[in-house]
């Protein structure tokens, strides 16, 4: 690729661009989607600006709460929240949202909702934020049947209903990734526009990953088949390279740092299931064990459940050792 080419393009495909593009192609759509993904856009952007000057405007620390997660809040999960809060009601599109910040659900005032209801969490991963770790904004989409009988049933839906997930990692770059169920792009923040350019159109991943993400801090509470592929990687029997170790803690970081290749061992939000499943199946094409967790729907909007995420291969390889033992991945 020629990066000095790319960096006097002239020619520049922005998100906004993009989603005008694929609505133009639907002639029935009356732009409500293209709104609602703009101010998330611009929740994405103010978070950024928020993470790089952290230090300096002293958004490092404890706000002295914890989540629903029992995760202890830091200033800037309080001030996302809010920012993401204000920007999707604002939007005039959403009726429900779900943050991981708060404990029961948003339902939008009448007079200001829409068709939609967002699941999100507006900062996954700040506890990294004082060593200087990357870290993550995830976001899902869904529709819901009547805004004006808006109820949390609308939000319990499993994730092969949603029609658009994404996530935005803010770190020495800024990168948001969506799919709406037709591929996935990503797009990087260009600080002197102020605009979202497309840079990684039509994201595919490899076949055979060799990255595999894991707390092994957790490896007493794993069961046989995860234990057994773990030690795969580390000391593979068939004389290939072992796979190389990359752990960030945070979801959205190692889903993009490790470039769709990981086996991520966590455990997380139902709505990030739903949302990593979504774009995984998006880039690979292939549906296998995923479509389990596509398929699974929440009893209750925080509700967690494990999940493997990664290449086809791999994943084959982890359901072959649940086989064996007469397991179900």
């Amino acid at each position: 690729m020629d990066h000095s080419a790319d960096a006097h393009r002239t020619d520049l495909m922005t998100i906004t661009r993009f989603v005008l593009n694929e609505q133009s192609k639907r002639p029935e759509s009356r732009g409500d989607f293209t709104i609602l993904l703009s101010h998330i856009v611009l929740g994405c952007k103010f978070v950024c600006s928020a993470v790089n000057k952290a230090g300096l405007a002293k958004l490092i620390g404890l706000a002295g709460e914890t989540n629903v997660q029992g995760e202890e809040q830091k200033k800037l999960d309080v001030l996302s929240n809010e920012v993401f809060v204000k920007a999707l009601v604002s939007s005039g599109r959403t009726s429900i949202l779900v943050s991981e910040e708060d404990d029961e659900a948003t339902f939008v005032e009448p007079a200001l909702r829409g068709k939609y209801c967002v699941v999100f969490d507006p900062l996954d991963g700040s506890s990294n934020i004082d060593c200087g770790v990357s870290i993550g904004t995830i976001f899902g989409i869904y529709m819901i049947k009547d805004k004006d009988e808006a109820k949390i049933e609308d939000v319990l839906q499993p994730g092969k209903d949603m029609i658009a997930a994404g996530y935005c990692m803010y770190g020495s770059f800024c990168e948001l990734v969506i799919s709406t169920g037709n591929g996935v792009n990503g797009f990087t923040l260009d600080p002197s526009l102020g605009e979202f350019i497309l840079t990684h159109p039509d994201i595919k991943v490899p076949k055979k990953g060799k990255i595999y993400s894991v707390n092994e801090g957790n490896a007493k509470n794993w069961d046989g088949p995860t234990a057994k592929y773990v030690e795969k990687c580390k000391f593979p029997t068939d004389g290939s390279s072992p796979k190389s170790l990359r752990y960030v803690g945070r979801l959205a970081v190692t889903i993009n740092n490790s470039q769709g290749s990981e086996n991520h061992l966590h455990f997380f939000l139902k709505c990030s299931i739903g949302v990593f499943s979504y774009v995984k199946v998006s880039i690979s094409g292939h549906f296998h064990d995923i479509v389990q967790a596509l398929d699974l729907v929440p009893k209750k909007i925080h509700e967690r459940s494990p999940v493997f995420l990664g290449s086809y291969d791999d994943v084959e390889e982890i359901k072959a050792l649940y086989a064996a033992e007469g397991t179900k991945a």
